[in-house]
């Protein structure tokens, strides 16, 4: 992104460059990012107002109601741990863009990962977040590319792969997962041996599925940070 020499004159040398282009690039992925998503909550929305105000089909708010409670109340806690488990990896522009096309944390995630260890770079860093963002770019266009076909034609192709084929399909996000694990946990092993040891006894527990998520985060970054101040404070 150009960089206007007069931004950094009245920044009186203090930042980079790299600073303000990233500054930039972070101003103009909100604005886009904002943008994009409220026009699709908008174009989402046309359908039911349609469907309930011109054609008379509106089921009474207190079926929607009731229906939004109830599905919130199960998955309402996502919608904030999943941004918050996501974001040092996706970074701002990568986080929009996952959260517009879906699939983060089996598609985005895995091939913002795979994009940043395939060159070296960091995540946080902002050569991590550029990586990620093209590397999530490519995913979501190679996805519709094989989802809009699969869609238009997906039973009958699912008609004709055999069974014992099928029965592999619910590994698949397992094994995605697992193969993310693998590469974070390689560069810090330890690291990957408490959050695996933490996911395993937390899930043992009888807690609800979004209490697990949330305890799993807050434990394996508290231990994590604890070990690296111990770490700086014996340096």
């Amino acid at each position: 992104m150009a960089i206007n020499e007069e931004d950094i004159i009245n920044e009186g040398y203090s930042r980079s460059s790299h600073d303000l282009a990233m500054e930039k690039f972070h101003n103009k992925a909100h604005f886009w990012g904002r943008f994009t998503l409220w026009s699709a909550i908008i174009l989402t929305l046309l359908v039911p107002v349609y469907l309930s105000f011109i054609l008379g089909y509106h089921p009474g708010w207190n079926i929607i109601l009731t229906a939004f409670i109830v599905y919130a109340g199960i998955v309402a806690v996502v919608w904030i741990l999943e941004p918050m488990m996501y974001f040092p990896i996706l970074g701002v522009s990568g986080t929009y863009i996952s959260f517009l096309t879906g699939n983060v944390g089996n598609m985005c995630l895995p091939s913002a990962a795979a994009a940043q260890n395939a060159i070296g770079a960091e995540p946080g860093t902002k050569k991590g977040e550029i990586t990620a963002t093209l590397g999530i770019g490519a995913a979501s266009l190679v996805n519709k590319m094989f989802l809009i076909p699969i869609i238009l034609g997906g039973s009958v192709l699912i008609s004709v792969i055999p069974e014992n084929i099928q029965q592999i399909f619910p590994l698949i996000l397992p094994a995605i997962f697992g193969g993310v694990l693998a590469q974070f946990a390689i560069k810090k092993p330890i690291y990957g041996v408490i959050a695996l040891t933490i996911g395993l006894i937390v899930n043992l527990t009888p807690l609800v599925v979004y209490i697990k998520m949330l305890l799993c985060l807050v434990l394996t970054v508290t231990i994590c940070i604890l070990i690296e101040k111990k770490k700086e404070a014996k340096a």
